[in-house]
């Protein structure tokens, strides 16, 4: 989707800000699932180390259908635990976690060793958070579709944070439509972000997105 698209182009811009080149840094796709995101870092000009839990699920790579990681021969690492990584610490530049840190058992836990793994000043670039006062996710519970069991404020995301030794550069919301039900539309996009950005509408979009800085 469209949206993949505009985010890492989004996390790439933010780095060039930064470090000017791409070519140098070391980006860990936690949580790789289908592969598109790594296959998208890559052509941003990352490079990229891909991982994800090593279960038969429909969540993670090895258990299901992943024909761009077969096209692309992208190497996925596999985790044998719940949130321990198996990197050296201050391994990465950047971890990214798309749709991921909601659905793993210990959040707190999982970022702590993200920090570990990344050195000091790293980024971590979420996505997909799901927000607590948004609309969609609380019609979606009303429904019995609890595939989104924790809902984050963003008061919580900074203790999360704080506790795990990370400083919030940034924080927005994201998805005030539900684009999982549209097709693709440059136009729904824009007016998403603008009605996100500058309305108060923000407050019931489906998601939080952000950057944490490593201390």
């Amino acid at each position: 989707q469209g949206i993949y698209k505009r985010q890492v182009s989004l996390l790439g811009s933010i780095i060039r800000a930064k470090k000017n080149v791409l070519e140098s840094v070391q980006v860990l796709d936690w949580g790789t699932g289908k592969g598109h995101i790594s296959y998208l870092l890559e052509k941003e000009g990352f490079q990229v180390t891909s991982c994800d839990v090593n279960q038969n699920t429909i969540d993670s790579t090895f258990g299901q259908i992943t024909p761009i990681i077969e096209e692309h021969d992208i190497n996925v690492i596999p985790l044998e635990h719940s949130w321990e990584l198996p990197f050296q610490d201050n391994t990465f530049d950047v971890v990214v976690s798309f749709g991921v840190l909601e659905h793993v058992s210990h959040d707190q836990a999982s970022l702590f060793e993200i920090r570990r793994v990344l050195r000091t000043g790293g980024i971590f670039f979420f996505s997909f958070l799901p927000y607590h006062y948004s609309w969609t996710q609380r019609i979606a519970h009303l429904r019995g579709n609890y595939y989104h069991d924790r809902l984050y404020s963003e008061q919580g995301v900074r203790c999360l944070a704080s506790n795990a030794h990370f400083r919030v550069e940034d924080m927005w919301h994201g998805q005030l439509f539900p684009k999982n039900s549209l097709s693709h539309s440059n136009f729904f996009e824009r007016l998403d972000r603008t009605l996100c950005k500058h309305t108060p509408l923000r407050y019931f979009a489906t998601n939080l997105e952000g950057i944490l800085i490593a201390e």
